[in-house]
């Protein structure tokens, strides 16, 4: 039976190098996916062979293919890879077993489960690294559970090892071949330790003093949702790139300082004292201009001349009406009405911050118009001196 495994093994390292050698090399570090990712189930069909330790001292062959010891099966499994390389898998299988207490095959036959839990390790991603197109990977495995006996309705503790050959198909699906051993406790097949063993029971060691489940098994793996491992970003490519924008985002500010400060100038050596020319200059209705569907004021700059309005109606005690409107182009009238109240409302509010008291501020929302061209000089909102 070794020998079998060891030529299975060796086939299957052999088929899958050349697979590996095809294969587009794409390895990179990947990133924990969500829980909900990298599932799989698995199914398929196997051949048993049982080794009692009732058999020791009968001199019967070690075949796995003798009728008296052998039997097919099945199993299902369902699991999940945590990373790359670890994942966990419980797996069901049974049906068909052995009691092997001589070569006869006269009444020996029982129905049986196994339920297993596997930590799996597929060394293929440990080793080389995730290759999302890699064709065959190997994936020893080790863990325990217990197993039922329906004949004789006994249950058993055990443990679990074996390798598993798998070969993608597609993203959805693999096709593998597995390997494994279940060292179950020594009364599982409803028997004692064979008298035929010349010797105390204690001299029985390792494989002799338990019932030994061994079994080759083929199947198809199905992969549930994504199936694939996101490579971790590149840390020193996101840095550059947010240096870049933040270079950019300064030289902007840059910018904008250097202008508020040519405004702030502008404003300070304006005369204080002109109220002929200031009233000549507040009469006339000035814009503060919007963005469409926006209420908050584009540009700044547009403050300029409202706050010069704003001073003269804070020395003179003057009444400012303020209008919004919208352009009647785009959006519903519903909609024109609101953007142009809350439009006026915003150059209201700019005007109680320069010192104006809010009483002596009226707003009034006109709607959507088509006074200007282009349309885009309708978005707008009026500041004026009350008559």
């Amino acid at each position: 039976m070794r020998k079998l495994f060891i030529a299975l093994a060796f086939a299957g390292f052999a088929l899958g190098t050349q697979a590996q050698e095809a294969t587009p090399v794409q390895k990179y570090s990947v990133a924990t996916n969500s829980f909900w990712s990298n599932w799989f189930i698995q199914g398929g069909v196997d051949w048993s062979a049982w080794y009692s330790n009732e058999e020791h001292g009968l001199g019967l062959s070690k075949s796995p293919f003798k009728k008296f010891r052998s039997n097919p099966g099945a199993s299902v499994a369902i699991g999940k890879w945590f990373t790359p390389g670890i994942g966990l898998r419980t797996k069901l299988q049974g049906i068909w077993g052995k009691a092997v207490t001589d070569d006869n095959n006269a009444g020996n036959g029982m129905k049986f489960w196994t339920l297993n839990e596997h930590v799996m390790f597929n060394m293929s991603n440990l080793l080389f690294g995730y290759n999302p197109n890699r064709v065959w990977n190997v994936i020893p495995f080790a863990g325990g559970g217990f197993s039922r006996n329906c004949k004789t309705n006994l249950y058993a503790m055990q443990l679990s090892v074996g390798l598993q050959s798998s070969w993608r198909l597609s993203n959805k699906m693999n096709v593998y071949v597995e390997g494994g051993w279940n060292r179950m406790e020594e009364d599982f097949d409803g028997y004692s330790t064979s008298s035929n063993f010349k010797g105390s029971e204690s001299t029985l060691r390792g494989w002799e003093d338990k019932d030994n489940h061994l079994y080759a098994e083929v199947g198809l793996t199905f992969n549930l949702g994504k199936g694939t491992w996101n490579k971790v970003p590149d840390v020193d490519a996101l840095k550059a790139m947010y240096q870049n924008q933040l270079d950019a985002l300064q030289g902007q500010l840059d910018d904008a300082n250097a202008e508020n400060a040519r405004l702030k100038k502008l404003l300070s050596e304006q005369p204080k004292e002109a109220p002929k020319a200031v009233k000549d200059f507040v009469t006339t209705p000035v814009s503060v201009f919007f963005n469409i569907n926006h209420t908050d004021i584009a540009s700044q700059k547009d403050l300029v001349n409202v706050k010069a309005i704003a001073q003269y109606a804070k020395e003179n005690g003057s009444k400012l009406n303020v209008t919004g409107y919208a352009d009647s182009a785009t959006g519903t009238p519903e909609i024109n009405q609101k953007l142009s109240e809350g439009r006026a409302a915003t150059v209201a509010d700019e005007l109680v911050k320069m010192g104006v008291d809010r009483a002596n501020i009226n707003t009034v929302g006109k709607g959507g118009v088509d006074e200007l061209s282009p349309v885009s000089f309708n978005r707008r909102a009026t500041v004026q001196v009350a008559e």
